[in-house]
C-alpha cells in the first residue's frame, strides 16, 4: 500500500485498490475533496475516519499554473471564499462547486476535476480521449438542452459536430479537443490570439454577447475576446424567422445592424432580397413575445410605418427608438420596446409560436358594480350594487361628514368621490368600487414557473393576506391568481409604470434595472420610479405613501410632507418616537399643531389592516375584532402585556377577551 501525507487531513492516507475499497465494508463511499463518487485506486485514512480522496484529488497541487489562465495560478481551496447567500458555479461546467475548488483572486473558479481537464487539453494531454468512443449528435439521447447538450469547451450545441461524453460528466466536441493554443485571425491583426477562459467576462468583438463559461481565444493586450465558433462563421444561415437565407460578409468597417439597431463588427449577414444586414445573433430573432410590461402580443419589426413617425419611446428604458431599425412593435397601442430591452431578461418574456396567433386570453374585465340602481345628470352612477356588499352603495363626495372613514378596498383615508353604505360601516372610493373582478397582472411568474404571459387574478375580499410585493398584512380586498394562489394588494396590482405623485411636478418612470438611494425614505434600491429631467427617485413603498392619513399623535389629520416645513432645531426630531429626524427624508405633518413624525412611526407594522372589522380565524368561540386600544391598555390574555398595538377583540358581549395580533397570529401558527 502508497502512504501519502496528503493536504487537508490530519492523518496520513494509504491507497486502496478496487478490492481493498469494497473489503472496507462502507459501500458507496464520497471523495471528501470533490464530493463524487470514490472509484479505485483511491486513497483513504489510516485512522478509518472516513476521509476518501481520488487519486486525481489527493494528487492536486496546491497551486495550478494554468496555460488558459497565464496572469494568475489558480490556488486549491478547501471551501469557496464566498459568503453563505452566494452560489459558487464552476466556471468550465457549470455546476455548483460546494467543497474544495481551485480559484482565482480574478474571480475564477474550478472543480478540481475541471481544472485537471482543461490543463491536460491546454498541455495536448488527451490520453483520457484515447478509449472514449466519438458519439454522432444525430444519434445522440444527450442532446437534450440544458449542459448534457452543450460542448463544455464552446458551449455550442452538440449537435453542430462529433464530441467526446465522459463518464465523468464533461461533453466536449472532437474539434475543440484539438483547438491550436494560438492563432492568427483577420478581426485581429496585431497580436495572436490565445486559447484562454474568459476571466475578464469580455463580450465577444464578433457576436457582442458574453459567453461565462468554456474556452474562447483573446488578446490581453488589446483587451479582446471572440468566441471559437465566431472565427469560422456559417457562409450561409437560413431560419424559419425570415423568408430568405442571409449571406456571410466579412466587414473592414462598423455596420448598424437593421434587425436591433445596435453596431455590429466584422461579421455581417445580408439578406440581398430584402437589402437589410443583421449580426448573426438577429437572425434567430422571435418573431412575436409576450412582454410583462404590455398586456398585447409585440411584433418584431425591422422599421416602423411613416404614419407611427412621431418619437416613440421604448416602455422599458424610457429612450428614444429610432424606428428606422429594429424594435418590437405593437401597432394597437403604439408600445414599443429597442429589440435588446425586450429580451434583456429571459424572465420577463415568452416567445408566442406562429401556430398560436390568436389572443385569446385578453376578455374584457367583468365590472364589479353588478348593478346600477339609480344615475346622476351626468351619467354617473349614484346608487349600486356591489359584488363584495350584500348592501346598496350610494355615491357621495361629503368628505367632511366621513372624513376619518377608510375604504375597504385599498384601506386608505376616503377622499374625493365615494360610495357608502346606507346600514352600515361600509366605504369604497369610486375607483375601487369600479375595479374589475378579474384582471390581467402583468409582471407575475408563479413560483417554479417560466413566464407565459399575463396571469388572471380574481377580486377577493373578506380574508387576511399578504401583498407578495409590499410585503403588508392587510383584509382589504385583494387579487388573487387563479394558479398559485398569491395575493396583491389593489395599490400594487394596479401600479402603473409611469405615475404622478404629489410631491413632484414630473411623471415617474419605472426603471428595472437602477441603483440609488430612495428620495422619499433614503434606503438603497435597485429598481425605482424615476424622474428623467430632475435627481429624483422613490422605490415602490413610497409611491404607495398615502399622502393623508390619522393617528393617535395628533387629533387632526397628518399629511405626507416632502420638504422640510422649517429650519428649527426642535422640528428634527419624531414627535412619536422622540428620536432625530432626517430632514431630507419624507415625514408626517400637521401644520395646525406642529407635529411631525417618522412615516414608519404613523403607518406602524400593519397599516393595511381596518379597525372594527372581523376576524373569525383561531379556536375562540366568537367573533373577533381590529382594535387599537387607546387610552387605555388592557392585559393581553396570551403574553400578559399592555395591549398598546394591534389587538383583537371579542365582540361577544361579556366576553372579556383581548389579545396581541402578533400573540394571536402565533398562538394559532402553534396549534396548526
Amino acid at each position: 500500500m502508497e502512504e501519502l501525507k496528503n493536504y487537508g487531513h490530519q492523518h496520513p492516507l494509504l491507497m486502496l485498490n478496487e478490492e481493498q475499497l469494497l473489503g472496507n465494508g462502507n459501500g458507496v463511499v464520497d471523495c471528501s475533496r470533490c464530493g463524487e463518487k470514490v472509484s479505485a485506486p483511491c486513497f483513504s485514512c489510516v485512522e478509518c475516519c472516513g476521509f476518501y480522496l481520488h487519486r486525481i484529488c489527493a494528487e492536486a497541487p496546491l497551486e495550478l499554473n494554468h496555460p488558459f489562465h497565464r496572469h494568475h495560478p489558480l490556488l486549491l481551496l478547501q471551501n469557496p471564499p464566498y459568503t453563505s447567500d452566494t452560489r459558487c458555479v464552476c466556471d468550465f461546467c457549470n455546476e455548483a462547486c460546494e467543497k474544495f475548488i481551485y480559484h482565482c483572486s480574478c474571480g475564477l473558479d474550478f472543480h478540481i476535476k475541471c481544472a485537471l481537464f482543461t490543463f491536460n487539453i491546454a498541455e495536448r494531454n488527451l490520453k483520457e480521449l484515447e478509449h472514449v468512443a466519438l458519439e454522432d449528435p444525430s444519434f445522440s439521447s444527450k442532446n437534450d438542452g440544458g449542459n448534457l447538450g452543450k460542448c463544455f469547451a464552446c458551449w455550442e450545441p452538440l449537435a453542430i459536430d462529433t464530441y467526446f461524453s465522459l463518464d465523468c460528466g464533461f461533453n466536449l466536441h472532437k474539434k475543440c479537443a484539438e483547438l491550436p493554443p494560438k492563432m492568427g485571425h483577420v478581426c485581429h491583426r496585431k497580436h495572436p490570439l490565445l486559447l484562454q477562459f474568459n476571466s475578464e467576462r469580455l463580450s465577444c468583438k464578433i457576436c457582442q454577447v458574453t459567453q461565462q463559461r468554456g474556452f474562447l481565444y483573446g488578446c490581453s493586450t488589446c483587451n479582446l475576446a471572440i468566441h471559437i465558433d465566431c472565427l469560422s462563421p456559417l457562409p450561409v444561415i437560413e431560419d424559419k424567422s425570415h423568408q430568405h437565407p442571409f449571406t456571410l460578409f466579412w466587414r473592414q468597417i462598423p455596420f448598424i445592424c437593421d434587425a436591433c439597431g445596435t453596431e455590429g463588427h466584422h461579421v455581417a449577414y445580408e439578406c440581398c432580397t430584402c437589402s437589410i444586414m443583421v449580426h448573426k445573433k438577429c437572425i434567430s430573432l422571435p418573431r412575436i413575445i409576450r412582454h410583462v410590461y404590455h398586456v398585447h402580443r409585440v411584433f418584431h419589426t425591422y422599421f416602423i410605418h411613416k404614419e407611427y413617425s412621431e418619437s416613440l419611446n421604448c416602455i422599458w428604458c424610457h429612450e428614444v427608438v429610432d424606428t428606422e431599425y429594429g424594435s418590437y412593435f405593437c401597432a394597437d397601442c403604439n408600445v414599443i420596446f429597442h429589440v435588446n430591452c425586450a429580451l434583456k431578461e429571459k424572465e420577463w418574456y415568452c416567445i408566442v409560436s406562429q401556430e398560436n396567433e390568436d389572443d385569446k386570453s385578453l376578455d374584457i374585465p367583468v365590472n364589479s358594480i353588478t348593478k346600477v340602481l339609480e344615475t346622476n345628470d351626468a351619467g354617473e352612477a349614484t346608487l349600486i350594487e356591489h359584488c363584495k356588499h350584500r348592501h346598496y352603495l350610494m355615491l357621495s363626495d361629503k368628505i367632511s361628514e366621513h372624513g376619518d372613514k377608510c375604504c375597504d378596498g385599498c384601506l386608505l383615508l376616503i377622499s374625493a368621490k365615494f360610495y357608502h353604505c346606507m346600514r352600515c360601516d361600509f366605504f369604497l372610493h369610486k375607483s375601487c368600487a369600479e375595479l374589475p373582478k378579474m384582471d390581467l397582472i402583468l409582471d407575475h411568474r408563479c413560483v417554479g414557473k417560466p413566464f407565459s404571459g399575463s396571469k388572471s387574478f380574481i377580486l377577493t375580499s373578506d380574508c387576511m393576506f399578504e401583498c407578495d410585493i409590499c410585503g403588508y398584512l392587510s383584509n382589504g380586498f385583494s387579487y388573487k391568481c387563479n394558479e398559485c394562489g398569491i395575493h396583491r394588494c389593489v395599490q400594487c396590482a394596479t401600479l402603473q409604470n409611469d405615475v404622478k405623485i404629489p410631491g413632484h411636478k414630473h411623471p415617474l418612470l419605472f426603471y428595472y434595472d437602477y441603483e440609488e438611494q430612495c428620495s422619499g425614505c433614503g434606503t438603497d434600491i435597485s429598481c425605482a420610479f424615476r424622474c428623467k429631467d430632475c435627481n429624483f427617485h422613490l422605490c415602490n413603498l413610497c409611491v404607495l405613501r398615502p399622502t393623508r392619513v390619522r393617528h393617535k399623535c395628533d387629533q387632526h389629520i397628518l399629511a405626507l410632507t416632502y420638504d422640510k416645513v422649517n429650519d428649527y432645531l426642535e422640528y428634527h426630531y419624531c414627535d412619536i418616537c422622540e428620536e432625530n429626524k432626517d430632514s431630507k427624508n419624507w415625514f408626517y405633518h400637521c401644520e395646525t399643531c406642529d407635529t411631525s413624525a417618522h412615516v414608519d412611526c404613523v403607518l406602524g407594522k400593519y397599516p393595511l389592516i381596518k379597525l372594527g372589522s372581523t376576524y373569525n380565524e383561531g379556536d375562540h368561540p366568537h367573533p373577533l375584532t381590529f382594535v387599537k386600544k387607546f387610552p387605555y391598555y388592557p392585559e393581553c390574555v396570551e403574553c400578559g402585556k399592555s395591549c398598546e398595538d394591534l389587538s383583537l377583540e371579542c365582540a361577544e358581549p361579556g366576553c372579556k377577551y383581548i389579545a396581541h395580533w402578533e400573540c394571536r397570529k402565533s398562538a394559532i401558527r402553534g396549534r396548526c
